[in-house]
């Protein structure tokens, strides 16, 4: 049977993928080893988070589905780094691990274009020149104009406790078999990673006087730009901090044998920014105590889930090290924490459209790639959806820039600089922080979602509805030039500047830190016509309070921008090229940027190498 788009696996990036592609028209079929698997949370079952939160309102602002998903049943809703800059403030969600894949599946399950089948790969349909489809474990074919692999952890995976290691997937599910040994037949390079989970207690053998209970945000929070109800903070969940002791520390050094770990029985590299306990222990020797929450995976589960408490260690250590904690002294663990290794694709084999390189028609997004993270995943599949569907229109890709989205320096990263770890994004990596924020991922992406058909006529309308009645806003703020009365003077005083003695506009008095629009409405009649909701507020005094550093940013983006701009043909001789580093010759032949802008941020590369690109680039008339 022959399809448009095929997607192997139904994770969050399988879901993301197939469902962007079936939006888009596109006749879709998505595979998973078990359809009951779909949107599955292995690990945390939290949404969101630092960077995290903003990838996901990145999602939702060009069509993708997670916002929607997150928001329809969670737990707790929580805006992190409140107090900080809105440059890294973001949403965290505390998910339902029942409720949320239930309703993902659903919306899988009854999308249009889009037929879901249970099965395994093992094997893609290629000649010479592309891929065109996937051969399955009993024989059966399916043919496509694009395969996109979001395989996830899953790939000749093995599940360690201790000195054990069994051929395995997450949440005890069967691994792929035989689908990576056939794509390194294929000259794919691959390379293995490791990831793992923490314990899951019962909640009814945990003494939470002896926690800190940790409550949401009040507010209507909501990932999605089109979510119109949210829960009460009073029906939340709270989750607990609690810290290791040195109990826990002494029981992990006298143990550290036992470990997969430090056993000598793990062969992938785990994440750097989400590290096992033990891991914790012997890198940050010097640290008395490292900090822990419990946290509700579900209301209909007593399952409590033991953040940063990952491990390897056999489980009668495992219970010693839970059983150390404060208020876990007599934990019942209902599920024992376990580390997992599976394959990867090397993801500087890829272009910017997630596409191989070396084998058109083939895209791979998530995990399988190099990430960490439900969001992440979501993210790349999202994009890899969009960008198979437009190839297959003969239209061009749509590739983020590092100034426009968290997702854009997450595929610039992976395809530019790769990983020798599980990828995780964070603010840090992002040089344009002030410029994409968690309220402003609608203003930079609609118009991306729009064009290509993932966001519909009315919410297009209604986002410029919006974005028309900010900027007319700022406009009446830059005219109205407030008197020297008493009520102002008084207004402003009582808010700490007793040096204003009013005669300003009213844009100049918004600029003020505590000073707030709803405030500002008061004295400015004109305000009254314009009905800017909780969203399009935080946008308007945003853009008002940071101004001079937004602009600052953007000259800074658009100097990056001119560099995206010089092109280099793709079939450069780098290993001949007069002038360049020995390494910078090896590392461009290997990932063949697109752009200066792309070269420049290769490691290895260095300026005068860039230098050396200009010139030639110019030489050849191309520049």
């Amino acid at each position: 049977m022959n399809y448009d788009v095929i997607v192997v696996g139904g994770g969050h990036a399988g879901v993301e993928a197939s469902m962007a592609s079936a939006h888009m028209g596109a006749k879709t079929l998505l595979i998973s080893l078990n359809i009951k698997m779909i949107s599955n949370m292995p690990c945390n079952p939290s949404i969101g988070g630092s960077a995290k939160g903003i990838v996901v309102r990145e999602i939702d602002a060009l069509g993708g589905m997670m916002g929607i998903g997150a928001d329809h049943e969670y737990l707790q809703m929580k805006m992190l780094n409140t107090g900080k800059g809105p440059g890294v403030q973001c949403l965290r969600c505390q998910a339902d691990k029942k409720t949320y894949p239930a309703y993902m599946q659903s919306l899988v399950l009854s999308t249009e274009n889009l037929t879901v089948i249970e099965g395994m790969v093992v094997a893609l349909l290629h000649d010479d020149q592309k891929v065109f489809g996937v051969k399955m474990d009993n024989g059966t074919e399916y043919t496509s104009g694009a395969v996109i692999l979001t395989t996830g952890t899953y790939m000749e995976s093995k599940v360690l406790v201790g000195h054990t290691s069994r051929s395995a997937g997450p949440d005890g599910e069967n691994p792929s078999l035989g689908l990576s040994p056939y794509m390194a037949s294929m000259g794919i390079k691959l390379f293995r990673l490791k990831t793992g989970t923490p314990q899951r207690i019962k909640r009814d053998s945990i003494d939470f006087s002896k926690t800190v209970p940790q409550y949401g945000t009040e507010g209507n929070l909501a990932f999605s730009y089109t979510t119109k109800t949210f829960k009460p903070i009073q029906e939340q969940e709270p989750c607990y901090l609690i810290y290791t002791t040195a109990e826990t520390h002494r029981i992990i050094r006298e143990n550290l044998s036992k470990s997969a770990m430090y056993g000598g029985c793990v062969t992938g590299i785990g994440p750097r920014y989400c590290p096992s306990i033990e891991d914790k222990i012997v890198k940050f020797a010097d640290k008395e105590r490292h900090q822990l929450f419990l946290e509700p995976e579900s209301k209909m589960t007593d399952s409590i889930y033991l953040q940063g408490f990952s491990t390897s260690m056999p489980t009668d250590v495992q219970d010693q090290m839970v059983r150390s904690l404060p208020g876990l002294a007599n934990a019942v663990i209902l599920k024992y924490a376990y580390a997992i290794e599976y394959d990867a694709v090397i993801p500087t084999q890829l272009d910017a459209t997630l596409q191989l390189k070396q084998w058109p028609g083939l895209y791979c997004a998530g995990q399988i790639i190099g990430t960490s993270g439900y969001e992440e995943a979501a993210g790349l599949g999202l994009m890899a959806g969009i960008n198979a569907v437009l190839r297959l229109r003969s239209l061009p890709p749509l590739i983020l820039r590092r100034d426009e989205a968290y997702i854009g320096v997450m595929i610039d990263d992976l395809v530019t600089k790769g990983t020798k770890e599980p990828y995780r994004l964070m603010s840090s990596r992002a040089e344009y922080r002030l410029l994409m924020r968690h309220d402003n991922a609608d203003l930079r992406l609609t118009e991306h979602g729009y064009r290509i058909g993932l966001i519909n006529e009315e919410r297009h309308q209604s986002f410029e509805l919006k974005k028309n009645d900010i900027q007319k806003v700022i406009e009446v703020l830059e005219k109205k030039h407030l008197s020297n009365s008493k009520a102002i003077k008084n207004f402003v005083q009582n808010l700490g500047y007793s040096d204003f003695q009013g005669g300003t506009s009213a844009i100049e008095l918004l600029r003020r830190p505590d000073v707030r629009y709803s405030a500002i409405r008061d004295f400015v009649p004109e305000l009254a016509s314009f009905d800017l909701d909780e969203i399009a507020i935080e946008q308007l005094e945003i853009i008002v309070k940071y101004e001079g550093y937004i602009e600052k940013q953007k000259k800074e983006a658009l100097h990056l921008a001119k560099l995206e701009t010089l092109l280099l043909p793709q079939d450069l001789d780098y290993a001949h090229m007069d002038g360049l580093a020995l390494e910078a010759r090896q590392k461009l032949a290997l990932i063949r940027p697109l752009t200066i802008g792309q070269a420049s941020r290769i490691s290895g590369v260095n300026p005068s190498d860039i230098s050396i690109l200009v010139l030639h680039l110019r030489k050849g008339g191309k520049s």
